[in-house]
């Protein structure tokens, strides 16, 4: 079962959003920026042909039996014709007298010769934009300054700026779409670094603790190095409770072999039934003591080996063949005959060790559970697959109990008065798990039950 994560947002959300965040703000900017330089260039251009227009007039200034004459050009306001047929108001005058044009557009401060004013008004309701140049010329009784305004309204450059503001538009809005792909496809790819990390740790098994060797980014290498600590740490510390476990199981063990040798001792020499009894029943305990530390390391022995099988080819006959050489000795203080039914070699891949223990462990178990002078057989047929039968002449399972034997220090009805400490077929379970097999219960018709391992 997994364990709960507190989770807030997603890394691949939050990237998407700052860099597709990022991409608004800069199409946004590019279209203000694009218009405005747009507008400029839009209005310099205008305003150059309105320079024109009022030096065209101006040029044709001239004094004439005193009086101020021009010979205004057509050229001048035929410069100005647009697509957008603007207006064009003009006005000149001698000092603050118009000569001719619009009162209106008289210059309340007349700019000085050779530099063109330039101003923004409303003329008509209409928005104008109106260059005004002066020229002093000189007369009998001095100087004359002559000032012309032309004014233009801004139909054609609005419609200008309007089409260059859609054209802008349309550039920041497929800047935008473009961005955000490559956003998402950005973020996507970052994001993946950290799945195939994810992915590779989560297929590992729970024993497998080798560091990352994978080449990741630079970002991710402080992360992965201080993952890679942690399973270093992790490996030792399991290490060293292997050991641990080894050593405490021998070293409880000895030490109870060699109390069980005394009390047997000292219970031939009692013949008080008190002192008897407490005896009898000092030797239960320990032998107890002893089966439940052997079969406690074979548990984690399977536990640390199961993620990390030594596998190699494996003769299932030649292991049972050594067993019963050296399970006969404990057969023959019960009177109980053990024999082996194999025709031939039995070669699978697998554990040697593992398959050694899970194995043992169920003729053991036959072995504890067989009244005396009766038969434990082990059969090894190989069609169509191989497997491995141990039965017995036991009183067999309880019926409503088979599907739960084979967990962790559960035991039968009928095991009560046996020494154990229920985990024989819970190691024989796992061991197969991790072969890849299965385990069946079952009762024998005949009498008495029946393990097998299906191979």
């Amino acid at each position: 079962m997994n364990a709960k994560v507190n989770v807030s947002g997603s890394l691949r959300t939050r990237l998407a959003l700052i860099l597709t965040g990022g991409a608004a703000i800069f199409a946004i900017v590019l279209f203000l920026v694009v218009r405005a330089l747009a507008a400029q260039i839009a209005q310099q251009g205008q305003d150059s042909i309105l320079n024109a227009s009022v030096s065209s007039v101006l040029s044709t200034a001239v004094i004439r039996d005193g009086r101020v004459t021009l010979d205004f050009p057509y050229s001048s306001l035929s410069m100005l014709n647009t697509a957008s047929d603007d207006r064009v108001y003009y006005a000149i005058y001698e000092g603050s007298t118009l000569l001719s044009g619009y009162e209106e557009l008289q210059t309340p401060v007349p700019p000085p010769p050779d530099r063109p004013s330039f101003t923004d008004a409303t003329f008509n309701q209409d928005a104008i934009r109106v260059a005004t140049g002066t020229r002093i010329l000189i007369a009998s009784d001095g100087p004359r300054a002559v000032t012309v305004s032309i004014a233009q309204t801004q139909d054609a450059l609005s419609e200008t700026l309007n089409n260059i503001s859609r054209n802008v538009a349309f550039l920041g809005l497929a800047f935008f779409l473009l961005s955000s792909a490559l956003a998402l496809w950005a973020a996507s790819t970052t994001s993946d670094q950290l799945h195939r990390l994810t992915r590779s740790i989560t297929r590992r098994g729970p024993q497998d603790l080798s560091p990352v060797v994978k080449p990741v980014p630079s970002e991710m290498g402080p992360l992965v190095g201080s993952l890679n600590t942690l399973m270093s740490r992790l490996d030792h510390t399991l290490a060293r409770s292997e050991d641990f476990i080894a050593e405490a199981a021998h070293r409880i063990r000895t030490p109870l072999a060699t109390v069980r040798s005394h009390a047997e001792a000292t219970l031939q020499r009692v013949e008080h039934t008190e002192n008897r009894a407490a005896l009898q029943s000092m030797v239960r305990a320990i032998d107890e003591s002893s089966r439940a530390a052997g079969q406690l390391l074979d548990h984690a022995m399977v536990t640390f080996r199961g993620e990390n099988l030594a596998l190699e080819d494996v003769d299932l006959t030649e292991i049972l063949n050594e067993l019963v050489q050296r399970m006969t000795p404990v057969a023959d203080l019960k009177d109980i005959s053990l024999s082996l039914n194999s025709k031939g070699p039995a070669i699978i891949v697998g554990d040697a060790i593992l398959l050694q223990n899970a194995l043992r462990n169920l003729i053991d178990n036959a072995l504890k559970y067989s009244p005396m002078e009766t038969e434990v057989e082990i059969l090894v047929p190989q069609t169509p697959k191989i497997s491995v039968s141990v039965l017995d002449g036991g009183p067999g399972f309880d019926v409503d109990e088979i599907s739960t034997l084979s967990g962790r220090f559960v035991r039968g009805k009928s095991a009560q008065s046996k020494v154990g400490s229920g985990l024989g077929l819970t190691i024989a379970q796992e061991v197969i798990d991790v072969h890849g097999g299965t385990m069946t219960l079952r009762n024998r018709a005949e009498g008495g039950a029946c393990v097998s391992l299906h191979f």
